[in-house]
């Protein structure tokens, strides 16, 4: 006899179990080869240094924030990430020099392109459209793109430290995101799960 959704076992577990069910996954672009090379470098010294860390994940800047999903609805998301990507051009990306958000992240500052805002807005909507996000899962603070080198065992001491350091450093890398990253997370990191190629300029 079918089991129907009202009578499922899982509507009856509780909500940290059901949400155990589920997987968490975000998307990003990643920045091509030497960038990345350049921020782990980064990264790493600041872990030898002052013992810091990141999530553990490729050097990323954030589009739509983690998010729960159930591993049935992979497919799903992977066709709505898809049409999205199929409707949207690539953008240029700039990073300039460190920021932070004190006292607890260092990161490489991306700059607020109009272009790269209305990618991340159209993203986080269409998202919403397609029931893959609902809106207890979106950020409610303004969009700040970033790419972080450290956010974990940071004391004010050493954010001081480090922050000293780093924001005497010029740094200047630009590129062409032409692609949206879905990463997925697996046995306590994140993975790369797929890529959608956006439409060409």
């Amino acid at each position: 006899m079918a089991v129907s959704a009202e009578n499922s076992p899982e509507t009856h577990l509780p909500e940290h179990l059901v949400q155990k069910l589920q997987t968490r996954f975000f998307v990003a672009l990643l920045p091509p080869a030497e960038i990345q090379a350049y921020a782990n470098k980064v990264i790493q010294d600041l872990t030898q240094r002052y013992r810091t860390r990141t999530s553990q994940s490729p050097p990323h800047i954030t589009l739509q924030p983690p998010f729960l999903l159930p591993q049935e609805r992979l497919a799903d998301l992977s066709t709505s990430l898809q049409n999205f990507a199929d409707e949207q051009p690539a953008v240029p990306v700039f990073l300039s020099n460190f920021a932070a958000f004190a006292p607890r992240v260092l990161y490489l500052n991306v700059v607020k392109t109009p272009e790269l805002l209305a990618l991340q807005a159209a993203l986080s909507k269409h998202l919403m459209i397609d029931s893959m996000v609902d809106a207890s899962q979106q950020e409610r603070r303004p969009y700040v793109p970033h790419l972080t080198v450290a956010s974990r065992q940071m004391t004010r001491q050493i954010f001081q430290q480090a922050w000293s350091e780093l924001q005497t450093q010029t740094v200047d890398f630009q590129f062409i995101a032409d692609r949206l990253t879905l990463l997925i997370y697996i046995h306590q990191e994140w993975q790369i799960q797929a890529e959608f190629h956006l439409a060409k300029r």
